[in-house]
């Protein structure tokens, strides 16, 4: 049996999963980051999964044979923290982070606590080099 990806784009609304985060601050921190995340793609914000907000896609092959679709960017205000989806592998993002704010890092995943904490013109950088990152790591057939 083939892995399945759990995390797919699907047709679920975002507004409507926005309007069901519980902390009102979180919640408009997601409406900040939709508005950000939206004008510096320039597509739409689309559901992938249960709770993540991805922008874009892109389609990817390993070596091993595996592949699959996956959001070029996107975040997902989470209840402890609100998560933010970038390239991994991304060869300038250490450096760029440097100049990004209050953060922790995942293996894939950047953790902020609130917009506030953030330099959101290092946000939009970081949007646009993962972007460009992708579509050069996996240009489309």
């Amino acid at each position: 049996m083939a892995y399945e990806l759990k995390t797919k784009e699907n047709d679920k609304s975002v507004i409507e999963f926005i309007e069901n985060v519980e902390s009102k601050k979180k919640r408009e921190d997601a409406y900040r980051l939709l508005d950000i995340f939206t004008e510096e793609t320039g597509y739409d914000a689309k559901m992938w999964g249960e709770s993540i907000i991805g922008f874009g896609s892109y389609h990817y092959k390993y070596k091993s044979g595996h592949e699959g679709d996956m959001m070029l960017v996107g975040f997902s205000p989470r209840k402890a923290k609100i998560s933010l989806y970038f390239a991994t592998g991304e060869p300038k993002r250490e450096e760029i982070l440097e100049r990004f704010g209050k953060h922790t890092t995942g293996k894939a995943c950047v953790y902020i606590n609130k917009v506030d904490d953030i330099d959101v013109d290092v946000l939009k950088e970081l949007i646009h080099e993962s972007i460009t990152f992708l579509r050069e790591t996996y240009p489309e057939q």
